[in-house]
């Protein structure tokens, strides 16, 4: 088995952000916000975030606020949604610089969202999917704001979501996905819910996700995904079930797709890296202990440093 390329991993990183002409920074632009996550949460697990410029970083985050809705955009100049004000959130708690929020504005855009149904919508425009319950349950929470919602709403709709197979949906009747579980267990975990879980049911549809290359997928008859390292590891640590899938066969997996001489991860051996899966490549070894990266907390999907210092000190 090869090793983590950690320098490689560090230097790619923080080249990323200098390629802002590129085809690849322009394509993804409105998803820088969620993009400034991935890569400053990488770099903290590989315990690199001091070389980042952190006022550089949160000069940038702020001007993506929306001052008159309270809620935080994938860029400058876009609308808010809930997707980029919890990525926003994440950073600032990943720098311990919750002082720059206006707390109060961004739990109440965040509690605004909430349908009588129990769902949340991402935006203004109304669409709804359980990512969103996700998000808005992280975001009050770590903003120890959660009574500003209905949860007992909530995680009814999230369970309403639950299908035969133990799996969860983006709405009710919606196919059992590894990234839509994650977010129905992340959110029913955060909530002290998770004893509506069937922990055997989902269990066994979680660690069926594991394919003969060791790799995991995100649904039956898919390709294996370095990113799914993240979302079925974690759903299954957090319902105490990791133990079925054989770890060592999925490490040598993320670390098959490493670009060695250039650094990143890319979804499987010899396609191209991106930060993206860069981030749950490393996600994924760090909730498997792999030795010298932090760990990181399987439902709030933060070092597990900052999420105690968060609710076990005062901000």
């Amino acid at each position: 088995m090869g090793e983590l390329k950690v320098d490689k991993h560090v230097q790619y990183i923080l080249s990323v952000e200098k390629k802002k002409d590129s085809f690849e920074a322009l394509v993804m632009e409105h998803l820088r916000m969620n993009g400034a996550y991935w890569g400053l949460t990488t770099l903290d697990l590989l315990q690199n975030v001091a070389s980042v410029d952190q006022e550089e970083v949160i000069s940038w985050l702020m001007s993506c606020w929306d001052r008159e809705s309270g809620g935080f955009a994938g860029t400058i100049g876009l609308d808010p949604h809930l997707l980029y004000t919890l990525s926003a959130v994440q950073i600032l708690a990943l720098l311990n610089r919750f002082d720059v929020l206006d707390i109060e504005m961004i739990s109440e855009y965040v509690a605004g969202l909430q349908n009588e149904d129990g769902s949340f919508s991402g935006d203004m425009w109304g669409e709804i999917d359980t990512r969103f319950s996700y998000c808005a349950i992280f975001c009050l929470s770590i903003l120890h704001c959660l009574d500003k919602i209905n949860v007992g709403k909530a995680v009814n709709y999230i369970l309403s979501c639950k299908n035969l197979d133990g799996g969860f949906g983006a709405t009710p009747g919606g196919e059992s996905h590894a990234g839509q579980i994650f977010c129905c267990v992340g959110a029913l975990s955060i909530t002290g819910s998770l004893h509506h879980v069937d922990r055997d049911l989902l269990g066994w549809w979680l660690c069926e996700r594991q394919c003969p290359d060791g790799g995991l997928n995100g649904r039956p008859e898919k390709l294996a995904d370095v990113c799914y390292s993240w979302w079925v590891l974690s759903s299954l640590i957090m319902i105490d079930r990791v133990h079925w899938i054989d770890k060592s066969k999925l490490t040598e997996y993320i670390l098959n797709c490493q670009d060695s001489e250039n650094g990143g991860i890319s979804d499987r051996p010899d396609n191209a890296v991106d930060v993206f899966h860069t981030y749950f490549g490393v996600a994924g070894l760090s909730l498997m202990e792999y030795p010298g990266l932090k760990p990181i907390d399987p439902a709030y999907a933060l070092p597990i440093d900052v999420v105690n210092r968060i609710f076990f000190s005062k901000f």
